[in-house]
């Protein structure tokens, strides 16, 4: 974690509600530069809807997100620009069918940034060798397994250079013998010091590549800290509720 005052990004008291639900309670989180922080809390504790909001797929109620400092939910702001500076990918992996690997991956460098398409081919074909699938850039996604897939959804959003990643439950909608590659992968991106907030069931990769962890509930982060302390030995006992289920279920 850097010495700087201003976090990379900071997420200020943002309240969301869905019509009279409150999902998002005035949560305040700060991200270094180059730190991993994991959400982690049961589902309908707010994660994913605290991801779409900072990548501002979602409108807020009040508060404010800051990238470098600057008020990236302020009125007027270019929601486009931002998501150039801010990666998201999802647990569905969201390829467009009738496109391959490569035309899925240099679509928005090509459409939305311009980018000539030599220049997006030659990028896209370095991150998908990075991620272990460049040599499926000519296939369909109906070809790939599902964390080949998912690799593919992760190149396309790395292929534009993101300052922050942003990553909603990733692995959930994979087979378990699938799961290594993709948490590979994410391993790879912390160890060179890519900016990332995940929400994440697995526990274990949590512990293992996180700098912090934070465990919402109803839409607050009720504990944060390193993951020895959070994961291991909790201060609320919300969250050793938690983790209780989740030692139960095997995943820790």
């Amino acid at each position: 974690m850097n010495e700087q005052t201003e976090p990379k990004l900071h997420v200020d008291g943002i309240t969301k509600h869905y019509g009279d639900r409150l999902v998002l309670d005035a949560i305040d989180l700060r991200v270094d530069e180059h730190e991993v922080v994991c959400l982690i809390g049961p589902s309908g504790s707010g994660k994913s809807t605290l991801l779409r909001c900072i990548d501002l797929l979602e409108p807020i109620d009040s508060g404010r997100v800051l990238l470098d400092g600057e008020d990236i939910t302020a009125r007027g702001a270019n929601a486009n620009a931002v998501r150039r500076r801010i990666g998201i990918v999802f647990q569905s992996f969201n390829l467009f069918p009738h496109m391959n690997v490569l035309d899925n991956v240099t679509l928005g460098p090509r459409k939305v940034q311009r980018t000539p398409r030599a220049d997006a081919e030659a990028r896209a074909r370095e991150v998908l060798d990075r991620l272990a699938v460049g040599e499926h850039a000519a296939k369909y996604p109906e070809q790939l397994s599902g964390g080949q897939q998912q690799r593919v959804a992760l190149a396309r959003c790395l292929v534009s250079d993101p300052e922050v990643l942003l990553l909603d439950e990733i692995t959930s909608a994979l087979d378990p013998e699938l799961v290594g590659e993709v948490l590979s992968a994410i391993r790879d991106l912390a160890a060179v010091g890519m900016t990332m907030v995940l929400a994440t069931h697995e526990m274990g990769f949590a512990r293992e590549v996180a700098d912090r962890v934070c465990f919402l509930h109803e839409g607050r982060v009720l504990e944060s800290g390193p993951p020895a302390q959070v994961l291991k030995e909790p201060t609320e006992e919300r969250t050793r509720q938690f983790l209780r289920r989740v030692i139960e279920a095997g995943r820790l």
